[in-house]
């Protein structure tokens, strides 16, 4: 078997894993809660969103994984109990939040809230209008204490509508269940707000804890249904008999938005890559552990012919660059895996970053954020070069001026986790501390402070300091040790805490970047770019 075929499999075998995980997660809370939604003539909040967005351009999901494999004590939260991402209705880009009723009667975990108030991010970063489709019971009461009180809880989700209101984000809230005690903040601090006759409730409290409470006997109805709000208190706007015409009139207001100011990213007519995008599967190594060439993955993601060299014969170990993804403007960084050969002769390890590439990418970053050009950084990094040599030149020093240029940059980023991403190696290309506009991994990626061998052998030092150990025992605690690194290394763990927006199909990575230029296109404001204290 040749080495691209080998390749081949094992990508395709990662990736028929990662489709087997995610049909489990399409089912919500499971075919009977489904089937529960059914009879009461509700929607589940996949279909909801099917049916909303436009069928000619894509719905890129965000936080499909999140919560997978947490609170398994409560049953798990499968997609953090929210269905979310950035589609099209009526032309028009938009960031769309359906609550799922079916997993705990939509109530919110803490990632629930986590995954949220990333969507709010993005509508906030992106200047995209909000779509609602609320149907919740509010907080997940076990665990109120992780959601309710702090700066990042629920609460930080109204003041985001508040926020968003101000800077003239549209906000449209349809109400198609339950919207209960906190949570009906939600769709009264949005622009409009639809509800679903029979099924749409808005309350402070619902029926029983006001029976408990002043010993009122109301229904769920008259105490907030559709009627009660439309016609008596006034807070919502429109009712409707069903859920396909509550989202057909969803349509219609979004659809006569007016067109908003543009940031002017540059677009020219798209070309095909110079290389099949299905080549990315033939490319990556098998558990990442062999060398390759970097440019071989630009070549299957960039407008053929459109990639241009930065600085080519210096700092090898990143690959810079401008080019065009789908007809955008962008600039490449990317890590380069291949060991190459210095002007002194000596050999550099791929996926390292050194002094000189790491003054490469900085310089390349100012020139993108001079030129107002969008960055794309491939990431696939073990980490800034160690030892007295590279101490000596100053490597603290020159990866400063590279997380600094990061940090600072004010052109959209757009992060693709292709590989590894250990160490201070993730902040310096762009993980998740420094604000990529959007961040993806491939189901090959790898994210944590070092590698999961030198990680085990190191953990196995400090635990074994002092005291003699077989070697026997030796074996048994290190594998114990790497059996649970690992796992916390790979992109499920990453992507059920939101350290990334999804896992993606190699070949989806030319569509999520050109998608997210696209959304960042829609903010025209623009900051101006400072470095501040910048060592040379």
């Amino acid at each position: 078997m040749n080495t691209s075929t080998g390749n081949a499999e094992w990508m395709k075998g990662l990736l028929y894993e990662k489709q087997e995980r995610f049909e489990k997660i399409r089912l919500g809370g499971g075919k009977k809660a489904i089937d529960k939604q059914a009879e009461k003539n509700k929607l589940t909040p996949r279909q909801r969103i099917e049916y909303l967005c436009d069928t000619d351009k894509p719905f890129i999901e965000i936080g499909a994984f999140a919560g997978y494999e947490m609170y398994e004590e409560y049953g798990g939260c499968p997609a953090g109990g929210t269905v979310a991402g950035v589609g099209y209705v009526s032309g028009r880009q938009c960031v769309i939040l359906a609550n799922d009723q079916t997993v705990k009667a939509g109530a919110w975990f803490p990632i629930t809230g986590k995954k949220n108030l990333r969507m709010q991010e993005i509508a906030m970063e992106n200047r995209l209008p909000v779509i609602y489709l609320v149907d919740s019971a509010g907080v997940f009461l076990p665990m109120q204490d992780e959601i309710f009180p702090d700066k990042e809880h629920f609460g930080r989700i109204f003041r985001n509508n508040a926020r968003m209101s101000a800077m003239g984000i549209t906000q449209i809230a349809a109400v198609m269940g339950p919207c209960v005690a906190g949570g009906a903040y939600l769709p009264i601090m949005s622009d409009e707000t639809l509800m679903v006759e029979g099924n749409g409730s808005i309350y402070l409290a619902g029926p029983y804890l006001v029976k408990a409470a002043i010993g009122e006997d109301i229904d769920n109805e008259t105490l907030g249904g559709a009627v009660t709000h439309t016609e008596i208190s006034g807070i919502a706007d429109y009712k409707f008999k069903t859920e396909q015409e509550c989202l057909d009139h969803i349509k219609q207001l979004i659809g006569k938005l007016g067109d908003p100011a543009k940031a002017g990213f540059d677009r020219v007519q798209p070309v095909e890559p110079a290389k099949s995008p299905h080549e990315l599967y033939n490319i990556m190594p098998v558990n990442n552990a062999k060398t390759y060439d970097v440019l071989d993955i630009i070549e299957c993601i960039v407008d053929g012919g459109s990639f241009q060299q930065f600085k080519q014969d210096y700092g090898k170990t990143v690959v810079c660059g401008y080019a065009r993804i789908d007809g955008w403007a962008v600039g490449i960084v990317a890590n380069q895996r291949l060991v190459v050969k210095t002007k002194k002769g000596e050999m550099q390890l791929g996926g390292v970053l050194y002094n000189d590439s790491s003054d490469k990418a900085a310089r390349f970053i100012l020139n993108c954020n001079q030129k107002k050009i969008p960055l794309v950084f491939l990431q696939d990094v073990t980490g800034f070069m160690v030892g007295s040599r590279s101490e000596h030149a100053g490597i603290i020093k020159d990866g400063a001026k590279m997380v600094n240029a990061v940090a600072n940059s004010v052109v959209p980023k757009i992060t693709i986790i292709t590989g590894n991403s250990f160490g201070a190696g993730n902040y310096a290309m762009c993980g998740k501390a420094y604000d990529p506009r959007f961040i993806y991994a491939w189901p090959c990626a790898k994210i944590a402070v070092m590698g999961g061998e030198q990680a085990a052998k190191t953990l196995l030092q400090i635990q074994t300091s002092g005291r003699t150990v077989s070697d026997e025992e030796q074996k048994e605690l290190l594998d114990k040790i790497k059996g649970r690194y690992e796992k916390q290394t790979t992109p499920y763990y990453a992507a059920a805490r939101l350290w990334v927006d999804d896992i993606i199909d190699p070949i989806e990575t030319r569509i999520v970047i050109s998608e997210g230029i696209a959304a960042a296109n829609h903010n025209p404001y623009i900051e101006e770019f400072k470095t501040g204290v910048f060592q040379v």
